[in-house]
């Protein structure tokens, strides 16, 4: 058993909360004083849970928190001395207006009745926060909503990241625009968009009548058809992953992205989160968390990408690590709560996907990538370990089993030696992402991951709040500070 706090789905209050084993899951149970106890499933696999809590890593968080601490978290999220990693990427809302009208959406203007909209201004003040972080800037923004598209002035926003020095820049949408228009996709392309992170529920039209309301996967087509127009080479699927639902997709949506890998980079499956009071009986026949969906994944694309084949998040640190030991510089640490989400990357070949771990020894890699990390920080030679790396990496692959179209063990020395965007981009072009990443709600919330969370939200007074407190405790605090009334 794990003690930890939690917030009172009813009350909103820090409560106390546990995180326990029963029948081979783990469950979370909260008390309130005044509102008795609530229980919910935490993660679905105790084993896995388990084989991931291995890779627990402490981060130092930010050298300049905008926050003292002064209630204790999360009541100064902002962010706190408590908070114990920097911001892996940032969330900026631009607006709360949007062009849909989903049942699962964080945000929508016409339900809240008033217009969130910051001005040009205060996005850039938003965006100079985040670049000012220590020890190490933010780099990757992602443009959100409502709606992002719905501001004409966004590729002016996508332009200001660039020129700020953001080297990631991606807009979070529903496509409908960029179905639209060839022509706007080329404006956020030629401004310096990275990355198109699409809204993706199926590949049939039942998934989208229940969670959109509508038979969209047309317009999703049309808007990976109109992104390869402009020139935009990097879309992420983002399904919101429900069961009974679309759960029985999820290999198929796999299957699409790795049939467009010259624009699909990658697919990262949101478990559904439960935004206001609903019933113990409604939660749990949809409640689905990350070892369902890997799960899932192994079952519906018959085994070639097994349960074994996915790590936590904060696995990759050694590499993060080992780069600034060689590069003499923060680069950001990856140190988010081992259990917010896993991942994986899949090569294709001859209509099989492989996925990295059927090829590399990957804790091995890991281990030895460690070992190097130590040898640098010890005054080591970076000459004489990027000899060694080119002499031992080769070791921990399996040229027989290894995709046979791309040299990966080559992309993988390349980060290794020189750390740089671009060898990491070449690696990306060559393989598939999958992920899951499992955003809390009011009945599983745990303040152990949020104090390790990396995906922030920038606000206009001056803050940076984790993603999981801001949607659940702060976002109509902050969109009624700084909004209008909806005409």
């Amino acid at each position: 058993m794990k003690e930890t706090k939690s917030i009172c789905p009813e009350c909103h209050k820090t409560i106390y909360a546990s995180v326990f084993e029963k029948d081979n899951k783990m469950l979370i149970e909260q008390i309130c004083p005044q509102h008795g106890r609530f229980e919910d499933v935490y993660w679905s696999d105790a084993a896995l849970f388990h084989k991931f809590d291995k890779y627990w890593h402490t981060g130092s968080g930010l050298e300049n928190p905008m926050n003292e601490e002064n209630e204790g978290c999360p009541d100064d999220c902002g962010i706190c001395p408590n908070h114990k990693t920097t911001t892996i990427l940032a969330n900026i809302d631009v607006t709360n207006r949007c062009n849909m009208y989903c049942p699962v959406c964080f945000a929508n203007a016409k339900r809240s009745g008033y217009i969130y909209e910051p001005t040009i201004d205060q996005i850039r003040d938003m965006m100079l926060m985040l670049r000012s972080e220590k020890p190490v800037p933010c780099y990757a923004v992602q443009f959100s909503g409502g709606e992002p598209t719905v501001r004409d002035d966004l590729p002016e926003l996508v332009a200001m990241a660039h020129d700020l020095g953001f080297l990631q820049i991606q807009i979070a949408t529903n496509g409908l625009r960029l179905a639209k228009s060839v022509e706007f996709g080329k404006k956020l392309m030629h401004a310096g968009l990275k990355t198109v992170y699409l809204q993706f529920d199926g590949v049939s039209e039942e998934p989208y009548r229940k969670l959109r309301g509508f038979n969209a996967f047309p317009i999703k087509q049309k808007a990976i058809e109109n992104c390869r127009s402009a020139g935009i080479k990097s879309i992420a699927l983002v399904p919101t992953v429900t069961k009974g639902v679309n759960d029985h997709e999820v290999g198929d949506i796999i299957r699409f992205a790795a049939d467009r890998l010259d624009v699909v980079k990658g697919v990262n499956f949101q478990p559904v989160s439960f935004t206001g009071r609903i019933d113990q009986d409604k939660r749990e026949k949809s409640r689905i968390t990350i070892p369902d969906i890997i799960k899932l994944v192994e079952e519906q694309t018959d085994g070639e990408i097994p349960v074994d084949a996915w790590y936590p998040v904060p696995a990759g640190l050694p590499i993060s690590q080992f780069i600034s030991a060689m590069r003499k510089m923060p680069v950001p640490e990856i140190t988010v709560h081992p259990h917010c989400g896993a991942s994986t990357y899949v090569f294709k070949e001859n209509k099989r996907l492989i996925p990295i771990t059927e090829f590399v020894d990957v804790e091995g890699l890991l281990e030895f990538v460690n070992e190097a990390k130590s040898e640098l920080n010890g005054n080591g030679s970076n000459l004489r370990t990027k000899l060694k790396m080119i002499q031992r990496v080769p070791s921990f692959f399996d040229k027989k089993s290894a995709p046979k179209s791309v040299d990966v063990t080559k992309l993988l020395i390349d980060i290794l030696k020189h750390g740089t965007d671009e060898a990491t981009k070449q690696f990306h072009r060559n393989a598939l992402f999958l992920g899951t990443m499992h955003f809390q709600d009011m009945y599983n919330f745990d303040l152990d991951r949020v104090q390790r969370c990396g995906i922030h939200y920038a606000t206009p007074d001056g803050r940076v709040i984790p993603f999981c407190t801001y949607n659940s405790l702060y976002r109509e605090q902050v969109e009624k500070k700084f909004s209008r009334p909806l005409d």
